[in-house]
Protein backbone atom coordinates (compact mmCIF):
# COMPACT_ATOMS: atom_id res chain seq x y z
CA UNK A 1 0.00 0.00 0.00
CA UNK A 2 2.85 2.60 0.69
CA UNK A 3 4.00 1.77 -2.64
CA UNK A 4 0.76 2.24 -4.34
CA UNK A 5 1.32 5.99 -2.46
CA UNK A 6 4.33 7.31 -3.27
CA UNK A 7 3.90 6.19 -6.86
CA UNK A 8 1.18 8.12 -6.91
CA UNK A 9 2.60 11.16 -5.21
CA UNK A 10 5.35 10.88 -7.93
CA UNK A 11 3.72 10.34 -10.68
CA UNK A 12 1.60 13.40 -9.87
CA UNK A 13 5.10 15.31 -9.31
CA UNK A 14 5.97 14.51 -12.42
CA UNK A 15 2.47 15.48 -14.02
CA UNK A 16 2.98 19.31 -12.53
CA UNK A 17 6.81 19.74 -13.30
CA UNK A 18 5.72 18.62 -17.29
CA UNK A 19 3.19 20.73 -17.03
CA UNK A 20 4.95 23.63 -15.30
CA UNK A 21 7.68 22.72 -18.29
CA UNK A 22 4.83 23.71 -21.08
CA UNK A 23 3.34 26.64 -19.63
CA UNK A 24 6.80 27.81 -19.60
CA UNK A 25 7.78 27.46 -23.13
CA UNK A 26 4.49 28.71 -24.16
CA UNK A 27 4.93 31.99 -21.94
CA UNK A 28 8.37 32.24 -23.86
CA UNK A 29 6.50 31.44 -27.27
CA UNK A 30 4.13 34.12 -26.48
CA UNK A 31 6.01 36.80 -25.08
CA UNK A 32 8.79 36.63 -28.62
CA UNK A 33 5.38 35.72 -30.54
CA UNK A 34 3.85 39.47 -29.46
CA UNK A 35 5.08 42.77 -30.97
CA UNK A 36 6.15 45.20 -28.35
CA UNK A 37 3.27 47.86 -27.34
CA UNK A 38 4.39 51.53 -28.29
CA UNK A 39 5.34 53.41 -24.96
CA UNK A 40 2.49 55.22 -23.33
CA UNK A 41 2.73 59.11 -24.05
CA UNK A 42 3.85 61.58 -21.55
CA UNK A 43 0.93 62.96 -19.83
CA UNK A 44 3.06 66.27 -18.38
CA UNK A 45 2.45 69.62 -19.95
CA UNK A 46 4.10 70.61 -23.40
CA UNK A 47 4.94 73.91 -24.82
CA UNK A 48 3.69 75.04 -27.79
CA UNK A 49 7.12 74.64 -30.06
CA UNK A 50 7.33 70.47 -28.42
CA UNK A 51 4.09 70.26 -29.85
CA UNK A 52 3.43 68.50 -33.13
CA UNK A 53 2.67 70.03 -36.36
CA UNK A 54 -0.18 68.76 -38.03
CA UNK A 55 0.55 66.83 -41.61
CA UNK A 56 -1.65 66.81 -43.95
CA UNK A 57 -0.22 63.73 -45.69
CA UNK A 58 0.40 60.64 -43.45
CA UNK A 59 3.18 58.44 -44.44
CA UNK A 60 1.88 54.38 -45.21
CA UNK A 61 2.31 52.58 -42.08
CA UNK A 62 5.80 50.38 -42.09
CA UNK A 63 5.05 46.81 -42.99
CA UNK A 64 6.08 45.19 -40.08
CA UNK A 65 9.25 42.81 -39.64
CA UNK A 66 8.54 39.02 -39.64
CA UNK A 67 8.46 37.84 -36.43
CA UNK A 68 10.62 34.69 -35.97
CA UNK A 69 8.38 33.28 -33.00
CA UNK A 70 6.52 29.72 -32.80
CA UNK A 71 3.34 31.22 -33.37
CA UNK A 72 4.83 32.52 -36.61
CA UNK A 73 5.65 29.52 -37.33
CA UNK A 74 2.75 27.24 -36.65
CA UNK A 75 0.82 29.71 -39.19
CA UNK A 76 3.32 28.92 -41.83
CA UNK A 77 2.71 25.99 -41.27
CA UNK A 78 -1.04 26.33 -41.43
CA UNK A 79 -0.66 27.94 -44.50
CA UNK A 80 1.77 25.42 -46.10
CA UNK A 81 -0.98 22.50 -45.07
CA UNK A 82 -4.23 24.67 -46.60
CA UNK A 83 -2.10 23.57 -50.05
CA UNK A 84 -1.61 19.68 -49.42
CA UNK A 85 -4.89 19.04 -48.49
CA UNK A 86 -7.72 17.64 -51.40
CA UNK A 87 -10.56 20.32 -51.74
CA UNK A 88 -13.39 18.96 -50.01
CA UNK A 89 -16.66 18.92 -51.72
CA UNK A 90 -19.77 20.54 -50.57
CA UNK A 91 -22.26 18.06 -49.13
CA UNK A 92 -24.35 18.31 -52.60
CA UNK A 93 -21.93 17.45 -54.57
CA UNK A 94 -21.13 14.73 -52.71
CA UNK A 95 -24.62 13.46 -52.72
CA UNK A 96 -24.62 14.03 -56.18
CA UNK A 97 -21.64 12.21 -56.62
CA UNK A 98 -23.29 9.01 -54.98
CA UNK A 99 -26.08 9.60 -56.92
CA UNK A 100 -24.46 8.59 -59.90
CA UNK A 101 -22.53 6.13 -59.02
CA UNK A 102 -25.60 4.26 -57.85
CA UNK A 103 -27.38 4.55 -60.98
CA UNK A 104 -24.32 3.13 -62.59
CA UNK A 105 -23.92 0.46 -60.35
CA UNK A 106 -27.69 -0.27 -60.92
CA UNK A 107 -27.40 -0.34 -64.75
CA UNK A 108 -24.52 -2.53 -65.04
CA UNK A 109 -27.19 -4.79 -62.43
CA UNK A 110 -29.67 -4.58 -64.45
CA UNK A 111 -27.76 -5.63 -67.41
CA UNK A 112 -26.67 -8.89 -65.46
CA UNK A 113 -29.91 -9.79 -64.77
CA UNK A 114 -31.27 -9.86 -68.07
CA UNK A 115 -31.58 -13.12 -69.14
CA UNK A 116 -29.67 -14.46 -72.26
CA UNK A 117 -30.35 -17.88 -73.98
CA UNK A 118 -28.68 -19.51 -77.19
CA UNK A 119 -30.39 -20.40 -79.74
CA UNK A 120 -29.95 -22.00 -83.30
CA UNK A 121 -31.12 -21.60 -86.42
CA UNK A 122 -29.80 -19.74 -89.51
CA UNK A 123 -30.14 -16.09 -90.48
CA UNK A 124 -28.11 -14.78 -93.56
CA UNK A 125 -25.17 -12.19 -92.68
CA UNK A 126 -25.67 -8.57 -94.71
CA UNK A 127 -22.69 -7.71 -96.94
CA UNK A 128 -21.10 -4.32 -95.44
CA UNK A 129 -19.62 -1.63 -97.29
CA UNK A 130 -16.66 -2.79 -97.42
CA UNK A 131 -17.25 -6.38 -98.86
CA UNK A 132 -17.34 -8.19 -95.80
CA UNK A 133 -20.25 -10.01 -93.92
CA UNK A 134 -21.95 -7.79 -91.26
CA UNK A 135 -23.05 -10.85 -89.02
CA UNK A 136 -24.59 -8.32 -86.06
CA UNK A 137 -27.22 -7.98 -87.88
CA UNK A 138 -27.81 -11.57 -88.99
CA UNK A 139 -27.67 -12.48 -85.03
CA UNK A 140 -29.95 -9.94 -84.29
CA UNK A 141 -32.97 -11.21 -86.95
CA UNK A 142 -32.03 -14.60 -85.93
CA UNK A 143 -32.95 -13.51 -81.96
CA UNK A 144 -35.93 -11.41 -83.56
CA UNK A 145 -37.21 -14.36 -84.77
CA UNK A 146 -37.62 -16.38 -81.76
CA UNK A 147 -38.99 -13.45 -79.96
CA UNK A 148 -36.02 -12.06 -78.21
CA UNK A 149 -34.51 -8.30 -79.01
CA UNK A 150 -31.06 -8.25 -79.81
CA UNK A 151 -28.70 -10.65 -79.95
CA UNK A 152 -24.56 -11.62 -81.09
CA UNK A 153 -23.40 -14.44 -83.09
CA UNK A 154 -21.98 -17.47 -81.61
CA UNK A 155 -21.26 -19.68 -85.00
CA UNK A 156 -21.39 -18.57 -88.45
CA UNK A 157 -21.47 -20.54 -91.92
CA UNK A 158 -20.40 -19.94 -95.37
CA UNK A 159 -21.87 -21.44 -98.81
CA UNK A 160 -21.12 -20.77 -101.77
CA UNK A 161 -23.90 -19.74 -104.22
CA UNK A 162 -23.58 -20.11 -108.00
CA UNK A 163 -25.38 -19.62 -110.57
CA UNK A 164 -27.14 -22.46 -113.11
CA UNK A 165 -24.84 -21.74 -116.02
CA UNK A 166 -21.67 -23.13 -113.87
CA UNK A 167 -23.72 -26.16 -114.14
CA UNK A 168 -23.60 -26.51 -118.06
CA UNK A 169 -21.05 -29.56 -119.15
CA UNK A 170 -17.88 -28.12 -120.68
CA UNK A 171 -18.10 -24.39 -119.82
CA UNK A 172 -15.19 -22.48 -118.21
CA UNK A 173 -16.29 -20.64 -114.92
CA UNK A 174 -16.22 -16.98 -115.03
CA UNK A 175 -15.31 -14.72 -111.95
CA UNK A 176 -18.65 -13.63 -111.32
CA UNK A 177 -20.44 -17.31 -111.75
CA UNK A 178 -20.68 -17.88 -107.68
CA UNK A 179 -20.61 -15.77 -104.95
CA UNK A 180 -20.43 -16.69 -101.22
CA UNK A 181 -22.86 -16.18 -98.97
CA UNK A 182 -22.55 -15.76 -94.81
CA UNK A 183 -25.09 -17.36 -92.16
CA UNK A 184 -25.20 -17.09 -88.22
CA UNK A 185 -26.39 -20.37 -87.07
CA UNK A 186 -25.94 -19.70 -83.41
CA UNK A 187 -26.33 -16.87 -81.30
CA UNK A 188 -26.74 -15.50 -77.44
CA UNK A 189 -30.13 -13.87 -77.50
CA UNK A 190 -31.42 -10.95 -74.62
Amino acid sequence: MPDRIRHLRQFCVTGVATSALALAWLALALGAAWPQAAPPPSLGLQSPAQQPVPQQIEPPPPVPAENPGLINEIGKLFEKSKSLLPTIKSPGETIDDLNARAKDAGDSLTNMARPSIMVKGRAACVVAANGAPDCKAGADKLCQNKGYKEGKSLDTDAAEKCSPKVFIPGRQREPGDCKTENYVTRAVCQ
